[in-house]
C-alpha cells in the first residue's frame, strides 16, 4: 500500500453503467447518506496485515466511495471518522490514525477540487492534533466553492457529547435572551447540532456486520432507514454502495412509531 493517492488512475470513469442506473429512481435518491466504516482492523488481521494497513486501504474505499456517492445524486456523506471514545486505543494507534488523517487530507485536495467535493467536519475538532487541524482547515478553504457533494468527517465525534454541546448552547442564548419553554423546540435543538448546514441523513449504512449506532448521529438518524452489510469498510466497493442505495429505494418509509 503507497501513500499516494489512487485518484489518477480513475479520473474519468464511470463506476455504473446507464443498466444499472435505470434500476434507480433518480427522485428517491438519499440525499444525505451517513456511513459507520467499520472494520479497518479486522480486514488487516484477516490478511495478515498490520492493522495501519487496514485503515490506508480504508482512506481509499472512503475516496471511491465518496466518488461514487456523487454519480447517484448523493448531495452529502457523513462518515465517522475518530469517536470520542477512539481515544482509548493505544497511543501508537492514535498517533498513527492522526498520521493518516494529515496526509490523507493533503493527498485528497487536489482531487477533491477537480471532483466537486466540499469538505467538511464535525466533533471536538480543537482537540485534533495541530497538524491534522492545519490539513483540515486548509483543505476545507480549498475546496469551499465545491458544490456536487459535500463529505463531512466526523473526527473526534461522539453523538451524546454533540447533544450535551447544543443543550450548552441553547443554555447560553437563554442567559442573553431568556427562551420560553414553548421556544424550546425540536427545531430549535436541531440547528444548534453540528450537522445543522446538511439536514438529517436519509440513509444510514453500517458495515461489518454490528447492530449498533455507536454513539453516531444519534438525534438525526431517529427517522433515517439503517443498512447494515457485513462486509468490512476496505471492501465496500461502489457496488456496495449502490446496492445500499437500491436497498433504500424498494423501502416504503415511515415517520413515527407504534401500530400502523
Amino acid at each position: 500500500m503507497t501513500v499516494s493517492s489512487e485518484s489518477d488512475l480513475c479520473d474519468s470513469k464511470a463506476f455504473f453503467s446507464i443498466e444499472e442506473l435505470s434500476l434507480l429512481d433518480p427522485d428517491k435518491v438519499p440525499g444525505h447518506v451517513a456511513i459507520i466504516m467499520d472494520g479497518n482492523r479486522r480486514w488487516a488481521k484477516q490478511k495478515n496485515l498490520l492493522p495501519m494497513i487496514g485503515h490506508w486501504e480504508g482512506a481509499d474505499a472512503l475516496t471511491q466511495v465518496v466518488r461514487a456517492a456523487s454519480e447517484l445524486g448523493i448531495k452529502t456523506v457523513t462518515v465517522f471518522a475518530f469517536s470520542t471514545e477512539n481515544w482509548a486505543r493505544p497511543h501508537p494507534e492514535i498517533d498513527a490514525l492522526m498520521k493518516i488523517f494529515e496526509l490523507y487530507l493533503v493527498r485528497e485536495k487536489e482531487s477533491m477540487i477537480r471532483d466537486g467535493v466540499r469538505l467538511n467536519a464535525i466533533g471536538k475538532l480543537a482537540e485534533l492534533p495541530s497538524q491534522v487541524q492545519h490539513a483540515l482547515e486548509e483543505t476545507k478553504a480549498a475546496t469551499k466553492q465545491c458544490n456536487k457533494i459535500n463529505l463531512v468527517l466526523a473526527l473526534n465525534y461522539g453523538g451524546r457529547d454533540e447533544i450535551r454541546r447544543a443543550v450548552v448552547k441553547i443554555f447560553e442564548m437563554n442567559e442573553k435572551n431568556k427562551i420560553a419553554p414553548e421556544d424550546l423546540t425540536e427545531e430549535l435543538i436541531g440547528k444548534q447540532l453540528d450537522t445543522s448546514p446538511w439536514g438529517d441523513p436519509d440513509l444510514l449504512i453500517r458495515t461489518s456486520g454490528e447492530l449498533r449506532v455507536s454513539n453516531f448521529l444519534l438525534w438525526q438518524i431517529s427517522y433515517a432507514e439503517i443498512y447494515v452489510t457485513d462486509v468490512l469498510w476496505p471492501d465496500f466497493s461502489p457496488q456496495e454502495l449502490f446496492g445500499a442505495v437500491l436497498a433504500f429505494q424498494r423501502r416504503r418509509r415511515r415517520l413515527g412509531g407504534g401500530i400502523i
